[in-house]
């Protein structure tokens, strides 16, 4: 099993719509393949306001390939991601692969 890691730099005062765009995930990501554990957005209570975090596991690198030529042919993931590019909210993305330690 291994889990991709999406770590989002935000912009702060669009936290509305990163939140519109995570809550529009769950079903594109379960039906290319995906196994989504979350999205999760920064509170105010402590640390950084613009930093946002996803987590999507896959049984292995095969299956994530295969999630990825689905989710780009996947209608509503792509309108969420037209949607997402139009609002300006990500400033950045960075993806990496992490393995759970049980």
């Amino acid at each position: 099993m291994i889990t991709l890691c999406i770590r989002y730099e935000i912009d702060q005062n669009k936290h509305c719509d990163f939140e519109q765009y995570a809550r529009a995930w769950p079903e594109p990501i379960r039906r290319c393949g995906g196994d989504l554990i979350g999205y999760f957005l920064p509170t105010k209570f402590a640390g950084p306001t613009n930093s946002a975090l996803a987590l999507i596991s896959f049984p292995d690198l095969t299956a994530y390939e295969k999630y990825r030529g689905a989710l780009m042919k996947d209608h509503a993931a792509v309108e969420n991601v037209a949607r997402v590019e139009k609002s300006g909210c990500i400033r950045n993305e960075e993806r990496s692969f992490v393995r759970r330690v049980l």
